[in-house]
């Protein structure tokens, strides 16, 4: 016996909320994402521009998926973070770390937040 799973309308899914992900490019403009929607990325000069952009390719992709009855996942609800990170490192390392920290007069932990921060500028840069 063949039973058809009857799917929702595309309607349906071109009225889901999908979170997007906006990246600054090095070069100027702006990079937009859809993690949720494998492939759906846009981009444009201005965030307003790259966000417009981006629902037109979001529709695009459902309509294609739909067409194409490809699976199409629902939106996902983003992650919360505690902002709490238990980290293990060698003994001489945290050792470093934590006779810079000294010398510059604060916790380390403040001072490794300030060297990550640092460190994700730069390789967002790149």
């Amino acid at each position: 016996m063949n039973k058809k799973i009857k799917r929702p309308l595309l309607e349906y899914y071109l009225g889901l909320s999908y979170p997007i992900q906006i990246y600054p490019e090095a070069r100027g403009g702006y990079t937009v994402t859809i993690k949720d929607l494998p492939g759906c990325i846009s981009q444009g000069e201005t965030k307003q521009e790259a966000l417009e952009m981006i629902e037109d390719a979001r529709i695009g992709w459902l309509e294609v998926a739909y067409a194409h009855n490809d699976p199409i996942p629902e939106p996902q609800p983003e992650p919360s973070y505690s902002g709490k990170l238990l980290l293990r490192m060698p003994k001489s390392l945290h050792q470093r770390l934590a006779e810079s920290a000294s010398r510059e007069g604060v916790s380390l932990n403040q001072y490794v937040n300030v060297l990550l921060g640092e460190a994700n500028t730069i390789y967002l840069r790149q």
